[in-house]
């Protein structure tokens, strides 16, 4: 005898966007100036986008306008499509964020080179997934880092705060970050640093801020 669907369970299987306009929309990114978006816009193509596009990054600009002007384009029932999930979020958390907003405005997404489609039961079931081993790696850093604060305030080389901060601690920083959840200062104080400790190890920390409402405030502009 099968065990009844719970309600989100039985999400997953609903088809979403609930009306498909078959339009699909392509977005590409390069890291480095070198690079180039050929591959990407040709991939993109035989995917059947209609419009695509792209963000080169230039120097230490670390922006990404075209990213906000896709986002703000996109209608209910369109598809974004990109080359790769590296090319679209800059980690995970960024990527399940996203996702999840596209999904408020019924919105589909597919990456090719995964041959992931959440607008099919499997490819919303692996997002899910990616959320809840997001969700475990934040924890296990966080946990870890404070069993080392402790572990070191019991030798009596910490006081109050880390004299070093060790690449966990920038990790789990820039885990975090992006949670509109999390105040800078419930970060640093969490991970036993200065908010100024975090400023000085972070050069890119504005912008990660930022994008938790830079992004979805553009995904919702869109819906009005």
């Amino acid at each position: 005898m099968s065990t009844p669907l719970e309600p989100d369970q039985f999400e997953l299987l609903v088809a979403e966007p609930a009306r498909l306009t078959d339009i699909r929309i392509g977005y590409a990114r390069v890291s480095t100036g070198g690079q180039k978006l050929d591959r990407q816009i040709d991939a993109l193509t035989a995917a059947g986008c209609r419009r695509i596009f792209a963000d080169k990054k230039s120097g230490k600009n670390d922006m990404r306008p075209e990213l906000t002007a896709c986002h703000a384009f996109l209608a209910a029932g369109d598809t974004l499509v990109v080359p790769a999930l590296d090319r679209y979020g800059r980690s995970l958390q960024d990527l399940i964020t996203m996702v999840g907003e596209l999904r408020k405005r019924e919105i589909g997404f597919t990456s090719l080179h995964e041959n992931l489609d959440t607008t099919t039961p499997g490819g919303r079931l692996v997002f899910h997934v990616f959320a809840a081993l997001a969700e475990f790696i934040r924890e296990l850093i966080v946990s870890g880092t404070r069993e080392g604060l402790a572990a070191a305030r019991a030798r009596g080389k910490v006081g109050g705060r880390p004299t070093v901060v060790n690449p966990d601690i920038i990790r789990a920083a820039r885990d975090m970050l992006p949670n509109p959840e999390h105040s800078i200062t419930s970060i640093a104080k969490l991970l036993g640093v200065s908010p100024g400790t975090l400023y000085n190890h972070i050069p890119d920390l504005c912008e990660l801020r930022a994008t938790r409402t830079r992004i979805p405030a553009q995904l919702e502009a869109g819906t009005q």
